[in-house]
Parts: C-alpha cells; structure tokens; sequence
C-alpha cells in the first residue's frame, strides 16, 4: 500500500470592500470578506495545495496563477474539483485535516456544512478545526484569516 501525505497551508488578509463575501469551505458566511484573486476561500485553498503536494503536483499557484485574468473572481470549490480532478486519477483521499485560525467569525455554527461540502466534492472525511489568534499577530488583530490543511492519500 503506498500512501502519501501533504500539507497545505493559505492566509489572506481581509477586504476593504464591504461587498465582498466571506467564503469558507465553499459556504458563505456573515462577516467581512477576504481579499484575493479568486473568492480567497482560505480553507479550499489549504485543502488544494495540501492534496497537490501530496499527488507531487506541485501547488495552487503552479495550476492556479493568481496573475491570470481566467482565475479572477473564480470559485475556489471550483478549483479544488479541477485540482482534485488530477489527483484522483492515480490517489484517493483518505482524509483531510483542516484548521482555521480566525478571531472572528465565530466558526462553529459553520464546520458541519463546510465539512459536508467539502466531503461531497472529495468523496472522503473532512474535519473543519476552527481556532482563535488569542490576540496575538495579525490573525489575533483580526487582519485576515488563515488555514492550515493536512491530507493523506493512497495510490489506487
């Protein structure tokens, strides 16, 4: 049996658009947006870069460039699939570990439907962590939120 693992990990820093929405994990959430080429969806992007490193595929930057026009605006679950995609023709995903690290919004209220969405589209568990900045940093100043993702994978 060959396995692998990956991480990812991604951080972007909050919008100064009041239109903009806060996505994580494909849901939208009430709260102030986060700025980025595509919606910034922190968590999808952990989650991409966590399998395409594991897959030895490189990174969402590699497959995603952030200064490509196509990319602008795109929905991150979106880019996870087409990622996922190239993975699953030779790895299935095992697992996905994820956590957040965000003083606000408040998280909780959110994990379960992330954790679905994100598992329908890998076919696999996803766990969805939420922790706080405990005031310390940027993430403690409530600049931006961050997410770390980690990943296992078994060769078909």
């Amino acid at each position: 049996m060959s396995l692998r693992v990956g991480q990812g990990f991604d951080i972007h820093p909050f919008s100064d658009d009041p239109a903009r929405a806060l996505v994580l994990g494909g849901v939208r959430i009430a709260g102030r947006g986060l700025s980025g080429h595509s919606d910034a969806d922190v968590l999808c992007h952990a989650i991409t870069d966590a399998l395409l490193g594991a897959a030895g595929l490189g990174d969402i930057g590699s497959m995603f460039p952030d200064d490509d026009p196509a990319w602008e605006g795109a929905d991150s679950v979106a880019l996870l699939e087409a990622a996922f995609g190239r993975v699953s023709t030779a790895w299935r995903v095992m697992n996905i570990d994820c956590t957040v690290i965000a003083e606000a919004p408040r998280l909780a209220g959110h994990k379960a439907e992330m954790e679905r969405r994100l598992g329908a589209v890998l076919g696999a568990p996803v766990c969805v962590k939420a922790k706080r900045g405990e005031g310390l940093g940027a993430l403690g100043r409530r600049e931006g939120i961050a997410c770390l993702a980690v990943t296992l994978l078994q060769a078909l």
